[in-house]
């Protein structure tokens, strides 16, 4: 449920043109207005189960980006049944939408291209089907070797660039190999968000090695037993799964109302199993990468 201090379900991970929403819950598009994220520059919604906390904002956003004039193509991948719920919403509310919507709903272990970055889904374990995402982004390019090109007598300008982004450049009539300027392509940041889920074999496939786990630690451990009544991971499970998976940040999500006053105490429960954690507030940003 929503609390005065935390709304439900809904995050945004901006890419370099494009941003994408992970859960939709209601009041997600009120939320968005408290930001920089803009809902025409949304191009795929990605939700880990149909669970109202994580869906009931969805038609609201979705007509608000028609009426903000959004014209661009967007993507909406859900596990089955998104399609029917949305589409019969959409009909009996007479709404009507001014750009295409593809609706994709997956399968555990389908892999997806989008805006250049490949997404691997996972089913993980609830008391409804949810899945979890692994987001790979694409390599970069290297660092040009500045002073080895300037070693040729070329000096700084637009050629730099081409240098960078092309297989061969010429320079006073002869060609040069341009990977023999430029620093190895670097891998890019890798990023697991699951959805709601208790401990589970899928979800440290996801998480292995990325660079930020998105987590939900809906109790305290010393709720153990009501965290697995309800199909949901505790602080000291999610970090732990941080400290096995060897993830870089962790960020901790999907937390009871129960512990409003209480964050100091629920953020030091995660980072004394894994230091590197951050509990999650509304309007909360994080850079991942350079």
């Amino acid at each position: 449920m929503p609390s005065k201090q935390r709304n439900v379900s809904g995050l945004a991970l901006t890419l370099a043109k494009q941003t994408w929403l992970i859960d939709c819950g209601e009041a997600t598009q009120h939320q968005m207005l408290h930001t920089k994220v803009k809902p025409r520059k949304v191009s795929a919604v990605w939700v880990t189960h149909l669970h109202g906390d994580h869906v009931f904002g969805l038609p609201g956003f979705l007509s608000t980006r028609s009426a903000l004039d959004g014209s661009s193509p967007l993507t909406l991948y859900g596990p089955k049944g998104i399609k029917k719920w949305l589409e019969l919403t959409m009909k009996v509310t007479g709404s009507y939408l001014g750009y295409d919507l593809t609706i994709v709903e997956y399968e555990d272990g389908d892999t997806f291209e989008q805006d250049g970055h490949i997404v691997t889904v996972r089913r993980l374990e609830h008391r409804f089907p949810s899945y979890g995402f692994r987001i790979e982004a694409p390599e970069r390019p290297g660092a040009l070797l500045v002073e080895k090109v300037k070693a040729l007598g070329i000096p700084s300008g637009p050629i730099y660039r081409t240098i960078k982004q092309s297989d061969t450049f010429e320079f006073e009539g002869k060609t040069y190999a341009s990977k023999e300027y430029v620093t190895d392509t670097v891998a890019g940041p890798v990023v697991a968000i699951l959805g709601d889920t208790v401990p589970c074999p899928n979800a440290a496939i996801l998480a292995t090695g990325v660079d930020v786990l998105v987590h939900e630690a809906t109790f305290m451990q010393a709720e153990a037993k009501l965290a697995r009544q309800y199909g949901h991971s505790t602080t000291v499970e999610a970090a732990t799964l941080a400290k096995t998976a060897q993830v870089g940040r962790l960020i901790v999500t999907h937390i009871s109302a129960r512990y409003q006053g209480r964050d100091e105490a629920f953020v030091d429960e995660v980072r004394t199993v894994f230091p590197d954690s951050h509990v999650a507030t509304d309007f909360f940003e994080f850079t991942v990468g350079d």
